[in-house]
């Protein structure tokens, strides 16, 4: 039977509530501006990345549903896993209106799920080291694009950080400071709610599909990689 996870909660534990129809499985599509030039064969294409779209899935009632608890769960920003990726979850919006009225007379309706247009692994573990000796790390990225890691680092002074082979960035943690954060899915480096990108000089990792080595010189003595696997 078809089902979804959405904000870590399962559709089949909200009473009277059925997924009757999951999207298929698709790629987004590339985004891109097309410049054509009199006297030249064909167009200049710039990809400009993938579009985020819409999921539609199906829902349905039946006997002892409590509709109050449909209209809560249906709502806001999350993670949704669908039961036909069972192993992964997209981000995920509704924005769109809900017509719970066909809802109640019909027992059917469309939620729209606005997603962005990667998809991630589920339940990916973190790598994390406590570093003595050790001066680098293999982290694999499972996905078959490149991935924008989440990266803990805990020390002090400045830490140089490489990627298989190449300096990548560093980080000069301020004094009375030992830990930040660079997230390279934002582009940010922050401690808590406060930006450090100042204290970082360099650009963030992206992760090849496979094994990636991910190397330090400086005093840094815990690392942790959040390495979130993607596929389009």
């Amino acid at each position: 039977m078809s089902k979804i996870i959405w904000k870590g909660i399962d559709s089949e534990t909200i009473p009277g509530l059925l997924i009757t129809k999951i999207p298929p499985i698709s790629k987004p599509k590339m985004k891109t501006t097309i410049t054509k030039i009199d006297g030249r064969d064909g167009d200049i294409v710039e990809e400009l990345g993938y579009e985020a779209y819409t999921k539609s899935i199906g829902i349905g009632l039946t006997r002892n549903y409590d509709i109050d608890q449909v209209i809560k769960y249906f709502t806001g920003l999350g993670a949704l896993t669908i039961s036909n990726e069972p192993n992964k979850y997209y981000i995920a919006r509704i924005f769109d209106k809900i017509d719970y009225d066909k809802l109640l007379r019909f027992k059917t309706a469309t939620i729209k799920f606005y997603v962005q247009p990667y998809k991630y692994l589920k339940n990916e573990p973190l790598v994390d080291l406590s570093i003595t000796s050790q001066t680098s790390v293999v982290v694999e990225n499972k996905g078959l694009e490149k991935s924008k890691p989440i990266i803990t680092l805990e020390g002090s002074g400045t830490v140089i950080i490489s990627l298989n082979g190449r300096n990548q960035f560093t980080y000069t943690f301020p004094n009375g400071e030992t830990e930040v954060t660079i997230d390279s899915t934002d582009e940010e480096a922050y401690l808590y709610d406060e930006y450090k990108n100042r204290n970082m000089q360099g650009s963030f990792i992206n992760l090849n599909p496979g094994n990636n080595t991910i190397s330090w010189t400086g005093s840094l003595t815990r690392i942790t990689i959040e390495p979130r696997s993607r596929w389009l």
